[in-house]
């Protein structure tokens, strides 16, 4: 017979048991609750209160065509201009004055940029399939030409800034330009390399896709857009901003025959990088801002905001067949070295070079500057 001293014993066993017991009878009954309240009132399965992936199927369609065509304009641009600019300067070694560096620093910078277009529409048509390293490489080019060329502006805007607004210094300096250019130009790259290494350190190819973020919503991209905004955007901006309107300032005060052309010009410039790259730059910035909550549950949200990316971002890269525009055949002693390059290739002919040079000489009279940049950025 069990004792009294032996119930007691086993008493505290048995309360333990019966808690642990219920604790799973609540459980199972949590468990049960909640697995109906998938179900409606009439027995069947309501799907509604699953969470559902956000579908992206359109989105994937628009950047097929879209962003194919559009790489493809902009590949085929920015390649003719750029060596266009780059054999102009080789041809008649035209290397004057440290804008000239400069723009032939930035011609570079664009080409290489061009000639990463291709696969970058690869990539968004079809599954990457050319393996880790040329991801490496692809996105390791688009970044350093991407700084280099935001950089080079830059530094163009401060050297007008010199010539123009400080004149008398920097004639004074004027035979340390050449060297001090090339310095620059320099170091503007290996600042483009050193900024480009954490993104070619993190790309890797996920979902048969080249991308350098892991995820849509991780430190790592919020980090590397935000470093881009501010320093391929908001710094430059900040520098072209300043040293022109200097040189506007300084423009208006004189009494200069060229005066009116060269502010225009100015104001050309600083327009077509407003135009180009301010609508990018807002809308990777709220990119940036809703990734570093978190991310977005609202699918439709979430597939404009990609849409507003690809348009924009098309938008941006134009840059790199605009800036000889904007930059070199704005010159009229460029264009007309330009025009003799095209006779002396056979491109064009030697009566239609003599009537539009003369053409131009006439119109122009004693406008036609020695170098590209005596007044234009």
């Amino acid at each position: 017979m069990t004792s009294l001293s032996d119930l007691q014993k086993l008493l505290p066993a048995v309360l333990i048991w019966i808690m642990i017991f219920k604790s799973c009878l609540s459980q199972d009954e949590n468990n049960t609750a909640s697995m109906y309240d998938h179900y409606n009132y009439n027995g069947t399965m309501d799907y509604d209160t699953f969470p559902q992936l956000c579908k992206k199927d359109l989105n994937r369609e628009f950047r097929r065509w879209f962003m194919s065509t559009f790489y493809s304009i902009i590949c085929f641009l920015g390649l003719v201009g750029n060596l266009l600019v780059i054999l102009t300067f080789l041809y008649f070694k035209r290397l004057k004055t440290m804008t000239d560096v400069f723009l032939l620093n930035l011609s570079f910078a664009d080409l290489l940029f061009s000639l990463s277009l291709p696969f970058w529409a690869a990539n968004n048509m079809a599954k990457w399939v050319l393996g880790l390293g040329p991801c490496i490489a692809m996105h390791t080019i688009y970044k350093v030409s991407f700084y280099s060329s935001m950089f080079l502006l830059s530094f163009i805007s401060v050297d007008r800034y010199f010539v123009i607004a400080k004149a008398v210094s920097a004639h004074r300096h004027r035979s340390r330009a050449m060297f001090l250019s090339k310095v620059s130009s320099a170091v503007i790259w290996v600042m483009a390399l050193i900024f480009s290494i954490p993104e070619m350190t993190c790309t890797t190819v996920k979902n048969n896709t080249c991308s350098p973020y892991s995820s849509t919503a991780d430190n790592l991209r919020v980090s590397l857009q935000t470093s881009q905004i501010v320093l391929a955007f908001a710094l430059p901006l900040l520098v072209m901003s300043f040293c022109y309107s200097r040189i506007v300032q300084t423009l208006c005060q004189a009494r200069n025959f060229e005066r009116n052309k060269a502010i225009k010009v100015i104001l050309a410039v600083v327009a077509v990088f407003l135009l180009f790259q301010l609508p990018y730059n807002l809308v990777l910035f709220w990119s940036t801002v809703v990734t570093a909550k978190g991310g977005t549950d609202d699918c439709g949200y979430d597939n404009r905001l990609l849409y507003a990316t690809d348009v924009t971002q098309c938008v941006a890269f134009l840059r790199c067949c605009l800036n000889p525009f904007v930059y070199a055949f704005i010159g009229v002693k460029f264009r007309n070295d330009l025009l003799k390059l095209l006779k002396d290739f056979g491109c064009m002919s030697q009566e239609r070079f003599f009537r539009y040079t003369l053409g131009r000489r006439r119109s122009s009279g004693a406008t036609d500057t020695e170098t590209t940049t005596t007044f234009s950025p």
